[in-house]
């Protein structure tokens, strides 16, 4: 549609206007061009910008579709067992490990690119290994969108369907459900891609987007779907089920009632600015869903083999880097209430509440006066034991393992630039570590995890060994 650019050079073909020909009344109506997914069979007109929901009344779409269902079933007998031969044993080799001698299968499933979705399937991948929040989605009652005559037919158009038939939450829960299912093949997530297309503008096409962008746009719309309930279920009813996250949510709500999503990710900052001409301090909470952390200055310049000697950055040098003390430069002059105009000031971070789960990004990306460059440095961080508690406002009410964080996932940004290059995920799952790849799953190992050059980090809370291990 947009990547190779085929078919939409034949919409933009039939825009021009005929010259030479004398005009007939059907060409002077506006054509509709529309390419269709061989895949998916969903059809797409690239003057609505939308999928097809209506068909002609010959039922034209539905005939190219059973024609295309007819080619791959009957057409090249031997092409398809020789593709089916290749899968079965890619998908015997890929699914079946060793493990203390006996052999397991390996039930990752990976998630299909539609298209530049790198960005997309990272971070569904990096949500769906982090037990608390995907469990919760898991465990929600499923929602039949449809009903009457079009219940239990394949959905090619969910788009297109109206806001009232999109539940950005249903599609998610969906998509959290076909992963790690032990599939043979990878999932599409075309249906959730389609609900993020009606509802979030910014990532519709098929461009490179950038993950932590898309996981903030994602997690607020959760949140707030699940704020006007689901399934005719409150969402406070559905919390209440469970009172450790309701108790959790409760004091750090962000736009409005709380949510699983601000129960999870969901912490305060206190903002501390001080004049430095009269002294005066201002203080503010700000909830956060994560921290976007700088990479310090002096670990920008990228190292070459033979200069391996340079200090190496490490997580704890971006975390301190963001809540140490800061004088504001001259474009963020703050507005002091005493001196009643605009002074020198120092600005200041500190955690007032730790989440559940830690979600720290890393600002790899940053505006020149031309373009924008991506920040390759290696940030060192640890896979067990990130301890938060210096970071605490009031640190000594805090229990000796309580600030304590294990790495759930890892997002990876591969390339040098912010539109394009790929995204790839690690991931911990029942204590062995995945690289999730669009598609293709494979087993890793701590080694080549922490070698990583991270973009996006997840940190599970330890759990108290006197606690509950599950919500």
């Amino acid at each position: 549609r947009y990547v190779n650019g085929h078919a939409k050079k034949h919409y933009e073909d039939a825009q021009i206007p005929m010259t030479n020909h004398k005009k007939t009344e059907k060409q002077e109506k506006v054509q509709h061009t529309v390419c269709m997914d061989c895949s998916s069979y969903s059809t797409y007109c690239y003057r609505c910008d939308d999928f097809v929901v209506n068909d002609t009344k010959l039922g034209l779409v539905q005939k190219v579709r059973e024609h295309l269902q007819n080619l791959e079933n009957s057409a090249f007998p031997s092409d398809r067992h020789r593709k089916r031969k290749l899968l079965e044993n890619s998908s015997l080799n890929s699914k079946l490990l060793k493990v203390n001698g006996s052999t397991t299968a390996l039930c990752a499933t990976g998630l299909r690119n539609l298209g530049n979705t790198c960005f997309m399937n990272a971070i569904l991948q990096s949500l769906s290994n982090i037990q608390q929040f995907c469990c919760y989605f898991k465990e929600l009652p499923a929602v039949e969108l449809r009903n009457g005559k079009t219940a239990g037919r394949r959905t090619y158009h969910t788009r297109s369907q109206g806001d009232n038939n999109v539940s950005l939450v249903e599609e998610f829960r969906k998509t959290l459900c076909a992963l790690w299912q032990g599939s043979q093949t990878a999932f599409s997530p075309e249906s959730l891609f389609y609900v993020v297309w009606k509802i979030m503008p910014n990532f519709r096409g098929y461009q490179q987007q950038d993950a932590h962008e898309f996981m903030r746009y994602l997690l607020d719309h959760l949140h707030l779907e699940l704020q006007g309930g689901f399934n005719g279920v409150s969402r406070s009813v559905i919390l209440q089920e469970n009172s450790s996250l309701s108790s959790a949510s409760n004091k750090c709500c962000i736009n409005g009632a709380s949510t699983v999503v601000t129960a999870i990710f969901g912490g305060i900052l206190q903002n501390e600015v001080n004049c430095l001409i009269c002294g005066t301090e201002s203080r503010k909470f700000d909830p956060f869903l994560d921290l976007s952390l700088d990479i310090p200055s002096q670990f920008r310049n990228k190292r070459t083999k033979n200069q391996e000697s340079g200090p190496m950055c490490t997580l704890r040098d971006c975390l301190r880097s963001f809540t140490d003390l800061e004088e504001l430069d001259e474009t963020e002059l703050y507005m002091c209430h005493k001196c009643k105009k605009k002074q020198k000031s120092t600005k200041k971070f500190w955690i007032q509440k730790l989440p559940k789960v830690l979600c720290l990004h890393l600002k790899r990306f940053h505006w020149t006066a031309y373009l924008r460059n991506k920040v390759d440095t290696y940030v060192e961080f640890p896979l067990r034991g990130l301890d938060m508690k210096c970071y605490l406002l009031e640190p000594e009410n805090s229990g000796p393992e309580s600030c304590l964080y294990d790495l759930a996932a890892v997002v990876v940004h591969h390339g040098s630039g912010v539109g394009s290059g790929h995204y790839t995920a690690y991931a911990a799952h029942e204590g062995r570590w995945f690289h999730f790849n669009d598609s293709t799953v494979t087993l890793t190992d701590e080694e080549t995890v922490v070698k990583a050059k991270a973009y996006i980090l997840f940190y599970v809370e330890r759990q108290a060994k006197s606690g509950s291990d599950k919500l």
